[in-house]
């Protein structure tokens, strides 16, 4: 039973939503349901891509549940950490890509579980920080630093001080900024355009890119050609093949 996180299918699109009011910001249970939900996606074959929103309007995710701080202390912190890290992994490690919907703040816990996420849509409103620095722990400049340059990590980082959708935008960090009440509406268009790729290629892509990201180019580009080898096998390899010649479009079986 989950009572923060809910996962929902439709034309096979998975639909995660974290709801914790007011802010959801996140405490052990909640890391916890987060990770047995995308690791249950990995067990399933109806769900081909994933969108990843929480409830309300002020905050996507208001960072981690500050009153667990309180209470911690140099003897429990690393059975704590590994906790948070193996939930933002079980986004990370999805089989399948994860679209994250942001609106609202997205400060600490808020902009890692932005950072493991495949693609990102954001509302206007929606605001990315690192506010680590100002409560006294420390963490989160890594995942940061898969979408803004190291400059601007480093910057961050030591102020504390966030940046608008705009602003990481212009990095490269959002694929679409849009009025709040279009971000369903924009995810599910561009979920839509994934999930109806061979679901067989689509789960290869998603190995593929979490593999080569810190690989150099010569072992990167030799793992993918190894992959491309590996999907030969599959009948959707052929059929977008011969639907490219046929001029028509691919009908995908997942096998």
């Amino acid at each position: 039973m989950m009572k923060f996180v809910k996962l929902e299918v439709e034309n096979n699109i998975g639909i995660v939503t974290i709801d914790r009011p007011p802010v959801n910001a996140i405490d052990a249970q909640t890391y916890d349901e987060v990770q047995r939900t995308f690791e249950s996606i990995n067990d399933r074959d109806d769900i081909r891509v994933v969108i990843f929103r929480t409830a309300g309007k002020k905050a996507f995710i208001a960072g981690n549940d500050l009153n667990e701080f309180v209470t911690m202390t140099p003897d429990n912190a690393g059975e704590r950490m590994e906790k948070v890290r193996e939930s933002f992994w079980s986004v990370y490690d999805c089989r399948v890509p994860v679209i994250g919907v942001v609106q609202g703040a997205a400060p600490g816990t808020g902009l890692a579980y932005a950072a493991v996420c495949d693609i990102l849509i954001a509302s206007e409103n929606a605001k990315f920080s690192l506010p680590e620095i100002n409560v006294g722990v420390m963490g989160g400049a890594r995942h940061l630093s898969r979408l803004v340059p190291q400059m601007v990590v480093r910057y961050m980082h030591y102020t504390g001080n966030a940046m608008t959708a705009r602003e990481m935008q212009q990095y490269g960090a959002i694929l679409k900024v849009v009025q709040q009440e279009e971000l369903m509406e924009t995810a599910m268009e561009v979920a839509g355009e994934i999930a109806s790729k061979s679901p067989i290629a689509i789960k290869m892509a998603k190995k593929s890119l979490n593999t080569i990201e810190f690989m150099n180019l010569k072992e990167g580009y030799e793992f993918e050609q190894g992959l491309s080898g590996e999907l030969s096998a599959y009948e959707d390899s052929k059929e977008a093949v011969n639907a490219f010649f046929e001029k028509r479009e691919p009908v995908f079986k997942g096998k």
